[in-house]
């Protein structure tokens, strides 16, 4: 009989792959999450407070658990392990949790646990754990166990197809958020042109990715300015001059000489300009799977309008979780997209929408934005 345990596929390389569900308990406040389903693009929805941002939060961790080995960074940047856990330490001693990532062969599943420990105000990681199998199989495989209790995973450390694939996928897991455009935030700073792969989460060094596309891929750059152009009728091109190999987001507008510098640029704008020339960058400059709290902040509904269909687009390659509050971004999207979070007595819930339950809804012309601002399908509360 043949073996679809680990030992079947090391010699395999690893596939493409996507977070097809997610177990969550203990952390936060999802003190139990159970299967919840993960569309490519999944749009959460909720009253603040309700911990749509929580879910968001659990794939920035694991991404700094499998990237370089910095659990215990991102505890400490976070509060504390304390923090992390339910109601506290005390009142939830473990946080659990299993991922099912999906590849074109087969179902690769990840478990372990997070445990606290109090002098430090720390955790501990234990029962990592992963499986593969294979489409059409009945039954699934049963779990590898690493084994190994320590401050960080020891996944990384595991040289076969499985482990690989899944710890090439979640420590690519990117939040990007462009809320923070303060007089000190990175956005005003000089950039080194070199560093202009990948925009940052923080999108700080806007100006040097924008002048390697002008370099290195002009029609791409050109659709940048051109989308900008339909939101921002005042603009014109940016000014991106290098020196002494520094780059600083400027513009001009097209009715006068004025350069602009990004200090005399609005909220809004900064972050449009952002937001499009990341959804515009080529695939491999981007991260296999992308995280967004409230892309929508300071953007007028066109925008708005503009961008959600940059994101469908995009999720034909790449997977994408918005957390988000607007209306007017929800309408923009299929029911199947919808995660609703809601908040009981301090624990975040979060379900999805069955079709069946709410196409009565539709077929009355009512938008998703009515089903849920009526109450319908809660997270208002």
């Amino acid at each position: 009989m043949a073996n679809f345990g680990t030992p079947s596929i090391q010699q395999r390389e690893p596939e493409p792959a996507r977070i097809k569900s997610v177990t969550i308990e203990g952390f936060r406040s999802l003190r139990s999450i159970q299967n919840l389903e993960l569309p490519q693009l999944s749009v959460l929805i909720g009253a603040n407070g309700a911990g749509k941002s929580t879910l968001i939060r659990f794939f920035e961790m694991l991404s700094w658990m499998l990237k370089s080995k910095s659990l215990q960074e991102f505890v400490f940047r976070q509060g504390g392990g304390d923090d992390q856990f339910f109601m506290g330490a005390r009142k939830t001693p473990r946080i659990h949790a299993e991922l099912c990532l999906e590849t074109q062969s087969g179902l690769n599943d990840y478990r372990f646990d997070l445990a606290h420990v109090s002098g430090g105000d720390s955790v501990i990681l234990m029962n990592e754990a992963y499986r593969y199998s294979a489409h059409g199989i009945p039954s699934k495989a049963k779990w590898t166990e690493i084994g190994a209790v320590g401050k960080e995973s020891a996944l990384l450390d595991q040289k076969n197809k499985t482990a690989r694939t899944i710890s090439n996928l979640l420590r690519q897991c990117s939040t990007y958020q462009f809320h923070d455009t303060s007089p000190n935030s990175a956005i005003h700073h000089r950039w080194d042109v070199t560093e202009s792969f990948r925009l940052r989460s923080d999108g700080g060094n806007l100006a040097a990715v924008l002048l390697d596309l002008r370099r290195a891929d002009g029609k791409r750059y050109e659709l940048i300015v051109r989308q900008i152009r339909r939101v921002l009728p005042v603009f014109k091109d940016f000014v991106l001059e290098e020196e002494a190999g520094k780059v600083l987001l400027r513009w001009v507008g097209n009715q006068s000489d004025k350069v602009f510098g990004s200090h005399l640029t609005s909220d809004g704008s900064l972050r449009l300009f952002c937001l499009l020339t990341l959804l515009n960058l080529s695939p491999e400059r981007l991260p296999d799977v992308m995280l967004f709290d409230e892309p929508e902040l300071g953007l007028h509904p066109h925008a708005i309008t503009l961008v959600a269909e940059m994101f469908k687009r995009l999720s034909k390659k790449r997977q994408i979780f918005i957390a988000t509050q607007s209306p007017y971004l929800v309408d923009c999207f299929e029911l199947e997209n919808i995660i609703v979070a809601s908040a009981n007595n301090g624990e975040t819930l979060l379900r999805n929408l069955p079709r069946e339950q709410y196409q009565e809804w539709l077929d009355d012309d009512y938008q998703l934005s009515d089903i849920w601002l009526k109450q319908v399908v809660g997270g208002m509360e």
